[in-house]
């Protein structure tokens, strides 16, 4: 008798060793309840600067945050502590319009005296973009620790599509005419190249260009995607966690045909034109380990708060 309650008591000290206590030393739990709602970001950004600060490189790039899955809002609200629905959503609507100075072909052949210098024109190039994405899934866990692990599925739409338009200060002219009196015109006018590498001083260069783009339109993309996943965290303070997700889906996404507008010279007598020509559509599928809108739920270290 004495030997059996000896040997419970050392087993009940045992697993009191063991146990992890799950609230604070102010009451706190430790891990989500019923209720509660989560959002998660990326830290590998953190961890490479770390990282990057030993390696003796110079200029390293400072650290920044972002939603997790590549801009996308991820959120998640508890039905319990052992399951949750989790709720995707990406709106990304962006502009930039970059500007870049060119000489002025129509003062060509004009006498300029020194210190002046042959007058500027700008050439601009807008660009839009838009992304919009979203999803919904549950999610399943099991633990009884701070170390969860987890599992579940999730389901996703997404649409994006993107245009550029251009401007040029320089004008195409059917007609080469040199001039003395500062009024040139030519068939290949100064032109920016907006898709060649920058100058030292970061501006675009410039050359003699006889066709050049005026605007672009890509396709509609329009995507599907089924995604099963798996990861585990671990709460390392009350309602907060690092942690992995790794998964395995269906993606499919379609593109439909855009277009791109170009100004051209050409034909007898030469003339300047605006030429249209369409760009082809295409369709893709595939299963793979987390294929799917940007590489949605690309595996990486995580952190998340609860609430």
């Amino acid at each position: 008798m004495k030997k059996s309650i000896l040997i419970i008591a050392i087993s009940c000290g045992i697993t009191s060793a063991f146990a992890q206590d799950l609230t604070s030393k102010k009451g706190e739990p430790i891990l989500p309840e019923a209720d509660d709602w989560a959002i998660s970001m990326n830290v590998d950004p953190f961890f490479r600067y770390i990282g990057n600060a030993f390696n003796g490189s110079l200029n390293n790039s400072a650290p920044n945050t972002q939603f997790l899955h590549n801009q996308a809002i991820i959120g998640k609200k508890f039905i319990d502590e052992k399951n949750a629905y989790r709720v995707l959503l990406r709106i990304g609507l962006g502009a930039v319009t970059d500007k870049n100075d060119v000489i002025n072909d129509a003062q060509t052949g004009q006498l300029i005296t020194f210190p002046d210098v042959q007058g500027r024109v700008v050439d601009k190039r807008s660009s839009k973009a838009t992304n919009i994405a979203i999803g919904v899934g549950k999610e399943m866990r099991r633990g009884k620790t701070r170390l969860q692990g987890y599992y579940g599925a999730d389901a996703m739409l997404w649409v994006g599509m993107s245009s550029q338009k251009f401007t040029y200060g320089n004008l195409m002219s059917a007609t080469t005419v040199a001039s003395t009196v500062g009024n040139s015109t030519t068939t290949t006018p100064t032109t920016t190249d907006f898709n060649g590498a920058k100058d030292p001083d970061g501006s675009f260069s410039e050359k003699p260009q006889g066709s050049r783009i005026i605007q672009t339109k890509s396709g509609i993309t329009f995507g599907l995607g089924l995604r099963g996943f798996i990861g585990a965290e671990y709460f390392i303070l009350p309602k907060i966690s690092i942690g992995a997700e790794y998964g395995w889906g269906l993606g499919l996404q379609m593109t439909s045909k855009g277009k791109t507008i170009s100004e051209e010279q050409g034909g007898t007598p030469n003339q300047v034109a605006e030429i249209e020509r369409k760009t082809s559509g295409k369709f893709a599928v595939g299963v793979d380990t987390d294929i799917n809108e940007s590489n949605y739920g690309q595996a990486s270290l995580k952190v998340s708060f609860h609430f």
